[in-house]
């Protein structure tokens, strides 16, 4: 068994990304985007993945840094492996796979129809596994070149809490959990560590939207949160940036869960 790296501990590069070439899907806006901006200011080259190409284009301009951007639909798990050798030939191979892309339907459970559900898991499930093993071999040599890789999911609260009109979207965050468990067990040994974040409530704009014109549920959501505020993107940037950074390099199969304290608020 290798003996642990006992050198003494840096502080202006535990926290840094510096070499590491991360690909995070859904990086266009949100919290996607916010997380890419964290790595660029880390120092890694990033490149954010989407379905709008005017988007991303203004994105990793406005990013800066080594930024690159590239098309494509995560629902689309069979071209998993065509999209992942395009982005090591167009941009190197990549050291860290974030995935954030995601997508819901809002409905109670006699309205949710199995293709309700399963446009969820597509997108959630199938997509992100299907990326993660089409990155795999990318993630394997990055981790045997410089030390360490990562794959990171976008859990969330609906991974833990019981949240009503969700079940698709539940049902896909909470296999996340798992997915994050069985990928750190199975992955360790060739270096790549897998963990994941679950964010609360964060006041994005689609968190805006959802709750402009329902006061009650922004309200009783508000009421649950210890620090009485709703988190900013950043918070869940940073928490990523850590997971992926040396800092982290004996965390794996861990949830960060990023919420002001709501998960165990009363």
């Amino acid at each position: 068994m290798p003996k642990p790296d006992s050198a003494k501990p840096d502080a202006t590069r535990v926290f840094r990304l510096d070499g590491h070439h991360a690909v995070i899907t859904g990086g266009g806006s949100g919290l996607g985007l916010a997380i890419a901006e964290c790595f660029v200011a880390s120092g890694a080259r990033v490149t954010i993945v989407g379905t709008n190409a005017d988007k991303l284009k203004d994105a990793a301009a406005a990013l800066g840094g080594d930024t690159r951007w590239a098309t494509f639909d995560v629902g689309e798990a069979q071209q998993a492996e065509p999209f992942a050798a395009d982005c090591e030939k167009r941009f190197g191979p990549a050291s860290i796979l974030v995935n954030n892309a995601g997508s819901t339907v809002k409905k109670p459970i006699p309205e949710m129809t199995p293709e309700d559900f399963d446009r969820v898991m597509r997108v959630h499930v199938h997509g992100s596994f299907a990326l993660s093993r089409a990155f795999l071999p990318q993630l394997e040599a990055s981790a045997a070149a410089l030390g360490d890789a990562s794959i990171l999911f976008t859990a969330s609260m609906s991974s833990f809490l019981g949240i009503p009109n969700v079940i698709g979207y539940a049902a896909a965050k909470s296999a996340h959990v798992g997915m994050v468990r069985s990928m750190a067990t199975e992955l360790a040994p060739k270096g790549v560590r897998a963990n994941a974040v679950a964010p609360g409530w964060i006041d994005t704009a689609l968190f805006r939207l959802a709750t402009s014109t329902d006061p009650a549920r922004k309200a009783k959501i508000a009421a649950r949160i210890p620090m009485n505020r709703f988190g900013d993107p950043h918070d869940v940037g940073w928490a990523m940036t850590y997971l992926a950074s040396p800092a982290a390099r004996y965390v794996s199969g861990h949830v960060l869960v990023v919420d002001g304290g709501a998960l165990h608020g009363f």
